[in-house]
């Protein structure tokens, strides 16, 4: 009988990995060339945020097929959607049909990402899974470096249309790669007889995809600095769908989210904490360039530097994470990552608008280790406190709680800057320009604004990144306290 070919399958992960996560960076730095071609910026957020969007609605239905009719076939659908999605990104020629291609994109995305999780649950052990998720989360830091690079040569070089038409040869070989040497033998089909016979939750799924996207749209919109209206009308809409897919799954023959999984105590608390860490996570990737470039007034390129130490650190706390795994229980190595990103987080809310650079690159390596163990433990041990015919269901949840976890915080972050910043320009009245911020954290024209106005408004600038990092500190201090209150055996 024909055997998978472990390691040709997990190359084929890492490169899936590699793929999505540099989607998110490769675009951003073409961004200012796409805009400027298709003549779109008044919704050029909706190209990252209709990705984004898609994405969530369809994981956890990915992950409930990829239990009941096996991971071949959902890997090897959604790779295709991704690969058409990105062909006709590339074939764009206005913003419009760029938007609607990236939400085509994201569909795909949407079964990539936590399929290839759950077939590394399937490859391999408890330990040896936590170290090749430690490498294959080293895609993501290598991604932020490439990504950027690679971005701006092609858009020099080939134009724009290519950082999307580069997806399909290699979509086209993790195809092959998957279906040529990944064999589901018996024991899936065996485990998941029952669950295939079953008539597909439909009403289930359609609820929680209304539940996913009112949530997320809410969010978007208040990021923006939307009217309250659509906001609450949509958090209203979100509440009344969680209601009827709650009762409906009660109901359904066969779930598309088994709510039996609530009741794991380990499940619930490491999918919370795995949220409140990706939402901690974006406090780092998104603001850390921000103070280098707007506060110490370095270029964008020392901005992208400081993380580069958090990447490479990172597959340190994810083997560190399959150590402890095996030698303590879930809590205590749960709470060992989560001590060491709070030394690094308590660092950044302490540090004075003077620090230089090395004490940055210090804090990143150390946020590095605690987040790769943390990301590595809540992957595994949400996999490990399911019945492996539920281990779909299980990974896309939790790749599910770390996508909610970092579009709400990015809007609460983005609401708290605006906020610090609007008062305290108000309260000293230092000048009368709205997009005065915009052009600080700019080094470019960062350099045209008097001094009388750099120093004061560096102070300002500072402040609110205080005031996101000491919200980054609460993220991190109750996810401490949820997880010291885990039982780490279910009654």
């Amino acid at each position: 009988m024909k055997e998978t070919n472990v390691k040709l399958v997990t190359v084929a992960v890492f490169v899936a990995t590699f793929m999505t996560a540099v989607e998110g960076t490769i675009v951003t730095t073409a961004m200012p060339t796409i805009v400027g071609t298709l003549h779109g910026i008044e919704i050029m957020n909706w190209v990252f945020a209709i990705y984004l969007l898609t994405n969530a609605m369809l994981t956890p239905i990915y992950g409930k097929l990829a239990d009941k009719i096996g991971r071949k076939p959902v890997f090897i659908f959604g790779t295709l959607l991704f690969i058409i999605g990105s062909a006709l990104c590339g074939m764009s020629n206005t913003m419009m049909t760029l938007i609607i291609s990236r939400g085509i994109q994201g569909m795909g995305a949407g079964a990539m990402m936590p399929v290839a999780l759950t077939i590394i649950g399937d490859l391999y052990d408890m330990e040896k899974r936590a170290r090749v998720l430690g490498l294959n989360s080293t895609a993501w830091g290598i991604a932020s470096v490439v990504g950027p690079l690679a971005g701006g040569i092609i858009v020099d070089t080939v134009g724009w249309h290519w950082i999307f038409f580069i997806n399909v040869p290699i979509g086209l070989l993790l195809i092959f790669l998957i279906w040529r040497y990944l064999v589901e033998g018996e024991n899936f089909k065996k485990e998941n007889k029952a669950s295939k016979q079953a008539p597909m939750d439909i009403a289930g799924s359609l609820f929680l995809m209304g539940s996913l996207v009112t949530l997320l749209l809410a969010f978007q919109f208040l990021g923006e600095g939307g009217r309250q209206l659509p906001v609450i009308s949509l958090l209203v809409g979100f509440v009344i769908c969680l209601v009827l897919f709650i009762f409906v799954e009660k109901k359904a023959q066969d779930p598309v989210i088994n709510l039996k999984l609530f009741t794991s105590n380990i499940f619930v608390v490491v999918n919370i904490v795995a949220a409140l860490a990706s939402g901690f996570m974006m406090a780092i990737d998104v603001y850390i360039p921000m103070w280098m470039q707007g506060v110490l007034g370095l270029s964008a390129g020392v901005g992208g530097l400081v993380l580069t130490p958090l990447s490479i650190l990172w597959m340190l706390g994810s083997f560190l994470a399959g150590r402890w795994l095996v030698q303590y229980d879930v809590r205590k190595t749960l709470l060992l990552g989560l001590a060491i990103a709070f030394v690094g987080s308590l660092s950044l809310y302490l540090i004075p608008i003077s620090a230089p650079l090395i004490w940055f690159i210090l804090i990143s390596a150390i946020l590095g280790v605690g987040l790769g163990a943390i990301t590595v433990t809540t992957t595994v041990s949400a996999q490990s406190s399911v019945n492996h015919e539920e281990l779909g269901v299980a990974t896309s949840f939790n790749t599910l709680a770390r996508t909610i976890g970092q579009t709400i915080m990015v809007s609460v972050f983005g609401i708290l800057m605006n906020t610090i910043t609007s008062q305290k320009l108000a309260h000293q009245e230092i000048t009368h320009d709205p997009d005065i911020m915009n052009k600080l954290v700019n080094p470019h024209t960062a350099k045209l604004l008097p001094l009388e106005q750099l120093v004061p408004l560096r102070k300002i600038l500072f402040a609110g990144l205080h005031g996101i990092y000491g919200a980054g500190l609460l993220l991190l201090v109750l996810a401490i306290l949820l997880t010291a209150l885990m039982r780490n055996k279910e009654k």
